[in-house]
């Protein structure tokens, strides 16, 4: 049997869960904040898209997302499904950096992003990679319309295709690994960064649920 952990090294492993936490909230909040403020037509497909994007081509080169959030895939593509289910009453500290504004767009309503008043985007939990990735996507995808943000993550055999499966896979889960080919040769060496990450995360969570309990 394992030695049980101390208060103390359970203070610690909360306080690291908690930092982790609070760091991936706030790259969220911020990188929502840079897409409504650096592009346009910034409704919720759209946002959702580029949030994709963005933690999947992180994903990608370093084994970690940006969010930390889990995609699943629906008819319209990827769908962080945290961000979904607050996106109808968002906290509090979301609520205070974007508000929704309807817009009439032809035959439908565009929830658009937009920035609050004195709202600004703050950098200082990204890292310069992270930083550039955003800002590549942003100005690739500027102008771009949702329909066509859909199309771009429809992409035959990319991750979202190959798990909707023509709807068979409807609510699934997007694995991150997905990101990388089969046969890139990085792939091994990012997965093992990947998996020691996670082991990382849930021996956070563990400790942290250990301290409530």
């Amino acid at each position: 049997m394992g030695k049980a952990a101390c208060p103390e090294e359970l203070s610690h492993f909360c306080l690291s869960a908690l930092k982790v936490a609070n760091s991936n909230r706030n790259r969220l909040i911020n990188a929502v904040v840079f897409f409504a403020e650096n592009t346009l037509y910034c409704g919720k497909i759209k946002l959702f898209k580029l949030l994709y994007l963005l933690d999947f081509e992180h994903f990608h080169q370093t084994g970690k997302s940006v969010t930390g959030f889990e995609y699943q895939a629906w008819k319209f593509g990827p769908v962080p499904i945290d961000l979904m289910e607050e996106w109808d009453d968002p906290s509090q500290d979301l609520a205070h950096v974007v508000h929704i504004e309807p817009e009439k767009v032809i035959d439908y309503i565009r929830e658009s992003v937009k920035v609050n008043d004195g709202v600004k985007f703050d950098g200082d939990d990204f890292t310069p990679r992270q930083i550039k990735i955003m800002q590549e996507l942003a100005e690739k995808y500027r102008d771009t319309y949702s329909p066509t943000m859909i199309d771009v993550t429809h992409q035959q055999n990319g991750a979202w295709d190959k798990v909707w499966q023509g709807g068979q896979g409807a609510h699934h889960v997007i694995p991150y690994e997905m990101a990388i080919d089969e046969d890139a040769p990085e792939r091994a060496d990012i997965l093992a960064v990947a998996a020691e990450r996670a082991m990382y995360q849930a021996a956070l969570q563990a400790a942290r649920n250990a301290a409530v309990g």
